[in-house]
């Protein structure tokens, strides 16, 4: 990195960092224990500039790119996992399907409404009979003049019910046709687009996840986002770069319970003398750090490479595969450091275990991730 950059990153990480410690930190556990979505703070968000990351600031947004996206993410992350995902699932999903695909009537009247944090996106891809297997899906689009009638349901999707504007990804041919699928951008209040059943979730609890629900839902031909049967295809890409969200999202909450975790160890006293001293927990550190490294390195790797227009499937899905895993072996390692008290909902370590699993499940398992880089790595990229 040029040392500009590095200036650069330095201030936007001072930014979201403070930003997250002053309006974020004291309700933490307020929000997780109520699953209470702040609508508000992503109003403030948005006017710093953290919900238009990748925005080109002709549509108002912040015109950075995946390094500076990465830095905010971690950030917000090592405070609060659910605002995280939140902020990644805003930029990365719905409002980059509309940057990398709408045409420019689209761009023009979403992104400055997203980006700005006036507007906050959802995207729609899961069903509750298909996850990894999309193909199946069965929420469909029937045409009728120049409209399309939407029947079927989404679930697992993040801002379903305070979301204003979501990008939703429906079949238009047969099934398990790649190029049968079409994505529309549906604004609430629509006619027959409802929100369902809010998920009571094991972590990321103040990150609003519901169903989306479609009823002879019509939707103008003009709401179609780039080409006819191109939506999977779209959403693949779009995947590539959320990916490198949910990476930086779970380096963030793997840095905030690694750090708990020194503090706690350099503190705490046992046989006279603080645990860190300790072989057994001195190493539990090392192995922890060392991870935190790799996986930050796996997943500026995919930033730069975003940022220069190469293809990114491959160190994407690796940096999301390997970054969620530590997320969830650091957090572990942290609970065990704490010990009795790891367990209890008076120290932050217990959070930031229950918030990494969804980062091993989200925008593709583990088991995909694999599957994913297996094929790159045997189509020779």
């Amino acid at each position: 990195m040029s040392v500009e950059t590095v200036h650069n990153l330095q201030l936007i990480k001072e930014s979201a960092r403070d930003f997250a410690s002053h309006y974020i930190y004291p309700h933490v556990m307020e929000w997780d224990e109520s699953q209470y979505f702040p609508v508000d703070l992503f109003h403030q968000m948005g006017q710093h500039g953290f919900l238009g990351v990748l925005v080109p600031e002709q549509y108002h947004g912040a015109g950075l790119g995946y390094q500076e996206y990465i830095t905010v993410i971690e950030e917000i992350g090592k405070v609060c996992g659910a605002i995280g995902l939140s902020v990644a699932a805003h930029n990365s999903l719905c409002t980059n399907h509309i940057l990398l695909f709408g045409n420019e009537e689209q761009k023009e009247k979403y992104l400055p409404k997203l980006a700005s944090g006036e507007w906050i996106g959802a995207w729609g891809l899961t069903e509750p009979n298909t996850g990894s297997d999309a193909g199946r899906m069965k929420t469909v689009a029937e045409k009728d003049g120049d409209y399309y009638v939407l029947n079927g349901a989404k679930n697992f999707i993040t801002h379903g019910k305070s979301g204003q504007v979501a990008v939703v990804v429906v079949r238009t041919g047969e099934l398990l046709d790649s190029r049968g699928m079409t994505a529309f951008v549906i604004e609430k209040g629509t006619p027959g687009f409802s929100a369902g059943k809010k998920e009571n979730k094991l972590g990321m609890r103040a990150s609003e996840t519901t169903e989306l629900i479609f009823h002879d839902c019509r939707v103008h031909k003009s709401q179609i986002l780039g080409e006819m049967g191109e939506g999977f295809i779209q959403s693949m890409k779009v995947l590539d770069g959320g990916r490198i969200s949910i990476a930086a999202l779970s380096l963030g909450i793997a840095k905030g319970a690694y750090e708990a975790a020194v503090q706690y160890a350099q503190e705490r006293h046992q046989f006279g003398k603080p645990i860190s001293s300790f072989q057994a927990i001195s190493f539990k550190l090392a192995d922890m750090a060392t991870k935190i490294q790799a996986a930050e390195l796996l997943t500026r790797k995919a930033g730069q490479s975003k940022d220069q227009g190469l293809k990114t499937t491959k160190i994407s899905s690796m940096a999301k595969y390997y970054a969620s895993e530590t997320a969830v072996r650091v957090a572990e390692d942290a609970v065990q450091i704490f010990g009795g008290y790891g367990y209890s909902k008076d120290y932050p370590v217990e959070k930031y275990y229950r918030d990494a699993k969804l980062c091993t499940i989200g925008e593709g398992t583990s088991e995909i991730q694999k599957l994913v880089i297996s094929r790159e790595i045997l189509r020779g990229e």
